[in-house]
């Protein structure tokens, strides 16, 4: 979305695509058009069990994703039973091409989605991760050489494209970026983002002992989500997703292309 600086409110997911349009699709085909907001509760999370494969957000993103660049995608996610609390998105060709890391997911940037419920926040974007540096860790989980949270770093500074990339989301589209322990973050918006630098301060306070990372996301309030259709999510979900790619692109070994349309 072009931002208007003319705008009274923040740009929301449905400014990405007011004439969102269910897309044509066979029974069974998880275009996302089976999808409905109830099933973002935030109560108990993200409702996948008990519903049809093509109803589930699992099956209906991992779709899209693979339609639209043309290359397989894993889903990982943390929660167990009807509800879980977050889904990532990974492309597999990210993982295998890395030399030491090409067994677990945690070395790859990924797309998300998860609910907030705390704050009644459905969150959908980027995340990169830091593994533990010491201790006791679970398995996969210690730092490696090629992970994609060293190329992260390397643009926490002024003036890199990375640095542009956020100017751009949090202070003209309304996202928000996080770093730090996934206990006590730092939180960037647009009013308090000043240089990617501050990116590369807060990741240094990061435990050794502790497993981190970093997030950049659209924050979508319950009021808002709830005003909108299942497929309108669906779609406006993929866009944030769009908007966050050239950013996830300057982390990842293999970057994503779209299809060229025919």
């Amino acid at each position: 979305m072009v931002y208007n600086p003319a705008m009274k409110r923040p740009p929301s997911e449905r400014d990405w695509l007011p004439l969102a349009r269910p897309s044509r699709g066979g029974p069974g085909v998880p275009t996302g058009e089976a999808f409905r907001t109830e099933w973002i509760d935030f109560e108990r999370g993200i409702r996948v069990g008990h519903l049809e494969p093509h109803e589930r957000i699992t099956q209906i993103l991992k779709y899209n994703l693979e339609r639209t660049f043309a290359t397989p995608f894993l889903t990982d996610r943390w929660g167990r039973g009807v509800y879980w609390q977050w889904i990532c998105w990974l492309p597999k060709a990210n993982r295998q091409a890395k030399p030491l890391s090409s067994g677990v997911n945690f070395g790859c940037a990924k797309l998300f989605i998860s609910v907030d419920r705390g704050a009644r926040v459905f969150q959908s974007g980027l995340q990169v991760e830091r593994g533990h540096l010491s201790g006791d860790a679970y398995p996969g989980t210690l730092l490696r050489e090629d992970w994609d949270w060293h190329r992260l770093l390397r643009q926490c500074r002024r003036g890199t494209p990375l640095d542009r990339e956020l100017d751009r989301l949090l202070r003209s589209e309304g996202f928000v970026a996080e770093i730090g322990d996934f206990e006590e973050n730092r939180l960037l918006n647009g009013d308090s983002f000043r240089s990617a630098g501050q990116l590369a301060a807060a990741a240094r306070r990061i435990r050794p002992e502790d497993f981190g990372g970093f997030q950049l996301y659209y924050p979508m309030p319950a009021r808002e989500l709830r005003g909108c259709a299942g497929y309108e999510l669906v779609r406006a979900v993929l866009a944030v997703f769009a908007e966050v790619l050239p950013a996830m692109n300057l982390c990842m070994q293999v970057p994503l292309a779209r299809r060229a349309q025919a």
